[in-house]
């Protein structure tokens, strides 16, 4: 999903069908964090902390402009 475009896409598509919160499947990220999208939306990540660990869990949410500024915390989980 950090392929060049896809972020963006599936921020378009989230707009398109008037989504607040979007969770995101197999992507299979490790470490946590979070990225705020040139056109408002934010990606919070979470997956497994060590840089060598295995890429089998890990799940991103996308919340919209509207969400990102409802956000009172966020807390990721490490694994």
């Amino acid at each position: 999903m950090w392929e060049t475009g896809k972020t963006s896409q599936i921020a378009m598509e989230m707009r398109r069908y008037n989504l607040a919160v979007l969770g995101i499947s197999e992507t299979h990220w490790i470490q946590a964090g979070q990225k705020r999208l040139a056109t408002g939306e934010m990606l919070l990540y979470s997956g497994h902390e060590e840089d060598n660990a295995p890429h089998t869990q890990g799940v991103p949410l996308m919340l919209s402009k509207v969400a990102r500024n409802a956000l009172v915390g966020w807390e990721p989980h490490g694994c």
